[in-house]
């Protein structure tokens, strides 16, 4: 399942998502609402591919010209029954709370639903528990995963536009992959969140599992957990395995990602001081007046290039990468709910060995259970092929406009005929180089 970075990776990103792991040390826990951006690099070719000499010597045209071996299938759009848009964020104060909530508007042409278009507002809390229900009733189905609930502290203010904006985008994407999954769309609790007003969301949510419910499944999930797996396919092995190694390599671009984007923008505060101090240097040196408003344009313009190259790595290659980091814990979570059906399987299994007095209503609980474990094992390997395929989208197009942004920086910048001054790094050479 391993392979380079250029073969399994990289797509359309959307979503802005959370602050990495590595820094939970710094991160400050909130009541109900929070989240942020990541960011990651490094760049070279490592599939043992190169350039032909008759290309172009031209980097965008080499850009253009690449192929990628893997081309993902495009889906009819005219199949799309369900359309969701997250928009227009509200700021509430309350004597108890200040909270957000966002317009969802739904179009579809699905029979189950009473109305072609709904126009609700939820907030944060809202969309976790849809999360939640959606794992619930498919314990073994893969969930896009949420922003987190927590900020960088001393970095963003909790309702600052941009935190508000990359919350936003998050959910847009979250509820519009669960829109296009084949099974997870379908679900009851979906349609309520996408067309229930406030006060009928909240009487639904009443109806859940009780408290007693709850616990009861906890605690047969830690007793399987426990006991662990003894005989668990092969090919669950190998997920496993892929999973373990991908998220080492996701985290790892993803803390880097933080580091560039960090001293990029270190750079760009330090760069913009210059064109002015070239203007105001031109004003008093009447022979040097030309050369330096000449310099002056020049910084002013390079300033600009580097500012859209780091919004690029900020808003695109960023979110997409620390979105996965994230899917990882998801794909993780639902592995273990998948050894966890098997373990009590195995359990049974060993009951009914133990105690042939109970045999028959062993075995008819044994039956069950090993229908849902086949369920399970085919419902995962099924979501497991949609989640590669939706990854190396992702990935792909997130490195590929990257990659096109980089090329276009530094042609522009060329062109000034000025060197300006160089980060400390070469990002086009470090993200490519580590493969999934």
């Amino acid at each position: 399942m391993s392979g380079n970075v250029a073969d399994s990776a990289v797509s359309p990103t959307t979503p802005a998502q959370t602050i990495p792991a590595d820094l939970s040390g710094q991160m400050l826990e909130l009541d109900e609402d929070d989240d942020l951006e990541v960011f990651s690099k490094d760049t070279t070719n490592t599939d043992g591919g190169s350039f032909n000499a008759s290309m172009q010597t031209s980097p965008g045209s080499m850009i253009n010209q690449y192929k990628f071996d893997e081309e993902e299938e495009e889906e009819d759009p005219g199949a799309k029954d369900l359309f969701i848009t997250v928009d227009n964020p509200e700021s509430h104060i309350t004597t108890i709370e200040t909270f957000i909530t966002y317009r969802v508007v739904t179009k579809t042409t699905r029979s189950e639903f009473d109305s072609s278009e709904y126009e609700v507002r939820r907030r944060y809390q809202d969309f976790l528990w849809l999360r939640g229900r959606l794992e619930e009733a498919h314990p073994t189905l893969i969930v896009h995963p949420l922003p987190e609930k927590f900020v960088m502290k001393g970095m963003v203010e909790r309702f600052n536009d941009d935190f508000i904006e990359t919350r936003r985008r998050a959910l847009h994407h979250f509820l519009n992959r669960i829109a296009e999954h084949p099974i997870l769309s379908c679900n009851e609790d979906l349609k309520v969140f996408l067309s229930a007003q406030a006060w009928e969301l909240a009487s639904h949510k009443k109806q859940g599992p009780g408290f007693l419910s709850r616990m009861g499944e906890t605690v047969r999930a830690v007793a399987a957990s426990v006991r662990g797996v003894k005989n668990r396919p092969e090919e669950f092995n190998s997920i496993q395995e892929y999973v373990e190694s991908f998220s080492q390599k996701m985290t790892s671009l993803d803390r880097i990602t933080q580091r560039i984007v960090k001293e990029e923008r270190e750079y760009l505060e330090e760069m913009k001081e210059y064109a002015p101090t070239y203007t105001l240097w031109s004003g008093s040196e009447e022979e040097l007046a030309e050369p330096l408003k000449g310099v002056a344009n020049c910084l002013d313009r390079c300033f600009q290039e580097t500012e859209g190259q780091v919004r690029q790595l900020s808003d695109c290659l960023a979110p997409t990468l620390h979105e996965y980091v994230l899917s990882t814990d998801t794909l993780k979570a639902v592995l273990r709910r998948r050894d966890n059906m098997q373990a009590e399987l195995e359990a049974k299994n060993e009951a009914l060995a133990a105690k042939r007095a109970d045999r028959d209503a062993l075995k008819e609980e044994i039956d069950k259970l090993e229908d849902r474990v086949e369920w399970a094992n085919n419902a995962l390997k099924g979501d497991w092929s949609r989640w590669q395929r939706s990854m190396r989208s992702d990935l792909k197009d997130a490195f590929v406009s990257t990659a096109q942004k980089n090329v276009d920086y530094y042609e522009k910048v060329r062109v000034t005929h000025l060197k300006p001054p160089q980060p400390h790094h070469t990002f086009d050479t470090r993200l490519v180089s580590i493969t999934l």
